[in-house]
């Protein structure tokens, strides 16, 4: 499915919670909300004066977010055309907007090097985040809303806690611009992608390094976790999206349909449909197919095709386990069938757990045994103080 309509570049899209819309935002300023059905009329929604860089639904679907290099976050009311809130506090582009969980929060990110957060009903700025030293691509809230994971041009991922505002954790392994990040469905992991053309998936408990994957030939613009947490599709400059299984820790499909950049993707929320936008000024929705009956089941997983031209084809089925497994970093291949596994899935994940909490175990014990040393060390240098007064106070 093609929806043309837009002027100039795509720059965002994403499906409202009952899958029945889609918003898209462009370089030409304009904003619009597609409905689900063919040959329907989109609305477009005019207020910002300057590219719309980002959009997203609130959870419920009443609300829809939209930044702008305008430097404004407006909130509109989607069936009502043109209505809208206006939040101002960036001094720059708003590169990205995000709902929490409960409706009641939003999180954006800006290239004045900031990440804030704001009420959505009291329509009240809280609070920056501001420990980024360049421009901040993206922030996502966590599922459970009590953390806040960001991206910058200063090629890190920074993971916040809300309530304290303190950073967590700083991810310092990309070579380049941090382009986008998100949260696993789980909120156990979470993925970015990078103008050093990778992507990479960290456990956000122990900020392990799990997956690495560098399979496009330029940058990756964007991605999106299916939200049984087994896959992820990405988009790039390089025109392709491509399908990862993150349970095996490899390329499943590529996907060529726009005729330049892939700026955007994002999966609905039930994760029947996936949206791409890109420079070529289309937005295309694609149909996954993947089993939203059982995910736990594992079958046999039939053959891909090379590569998918049109968005009106549809992927192959596959089915797989949803528990979060440690893929292995590879290198672009093609997917091959695969045998099914005589290792029960629950035991595999049992095993999984397992040697996760041996990491923390081993990671607790590591710095217990620091700690150690250095009141070892302490108290050796106070006895040879005593020592010392001691000497000095006998005649």
């Amino acid at each position: 499915m093609h929806f043309k309509g837009h002027r100039d570049a795509v720059t965002c899209v994403d499906f409202s919670p009952n899958t029945k819309q889609l918003a898209s935002g462009s370089m030409d300023s304009c904003l619009m909300v597609w409905h689900m059905k063919p040959k329907s009329r989109a609305y477009h929604f005019t207020g910002h004066k300057d590219a719309v860089t980002c959009v997203n639904f609130s959870p419920s679907g009443h609300l829809l977010a939209s930044g702008s290099r305008d430097k404004t976050i407006r909130i509109w009311v989607p069936n009502v055309k043109g209505e809208s809130t206006v939040f101002r506090a960036h001094t720059a582009t708003v590169r990205s907007v995000h709902f929490c969980s409960d409706g009641q929060s939003l999180v954006t990110a800006s290239d004045d090097k900031t990440v804030k957060v704001w009420s959505t009903h009291r329509q009240k700025f809280l609070f920056s985040l501001s420990q980024h030293i360049n421009w901040v691509r993206c922030a996502r809230f966590s599922p459970d809303g009590r953390l806040i994971v960001s991206a910058s041009d200063d090629k890190t991922v920074k993971l916040w806690d809300k309530t304290s505002r303190e950073c967590v954790h700083s991810y310092c392994e990309h070579g380049s611009f941090v382009t986008y990040v998100d949260f696993h469905p789980s909120g156990t992991c979470i993925a970015a992608a990078g103008m050093d053309n990778t992507v990479k998936v960290w456990d956000v408990r122990t900020h392990r390094l799990l997956q690495h994957y560098q399979l496009h030939s330029a940058a990756v613009n964007a991605l999106s976790f299916h939200p049984a947490g087994n896959y992820l599709v990405t988009a790039s400059s390089d025109s392709t999206l491509k399908i990862l299984d993150l349970m095996e820790g490899r390329l499943l499909y590529t996907l060529h349909g726009h005729q330049g950049p892939a700026t955007t993707v994002a999966f609905s929320r039930t994760g029947d449909y996936f949206a791409s936008g890109g420079s070529d000024e289309q937005v295309m929705v694609w149909k996954s197919n993947f089993d939203a009956t059982d995910y736990g089941e594992a079958i046999k997983v039939q053959r891909p095709p090379a590569s998918l031209v049109s968005s009106s084809r549809n992927l192959p089925e596959v089915n797989f386990p949803v528990l979060p497994g440690r893929g292995k970093s590879q290198e672009s291949v093609q997917s091959q069938p695969q045998e099914p596994s005589s290792v029960p899935q629950t035991l595999t994940s049992t095993l999984e757990h397992i040697v996760g909490q041996l990491d923390v175990l081993t990671q607790t014990v590591s710095i217990l045994e620091q700690r150690l040393t250095l009141t070892e060390d302490k108290l050796k240098q106070c006895l040879e103080n005593q020592q010392l007064i001691m000497q000095k106070t006998i005649p």
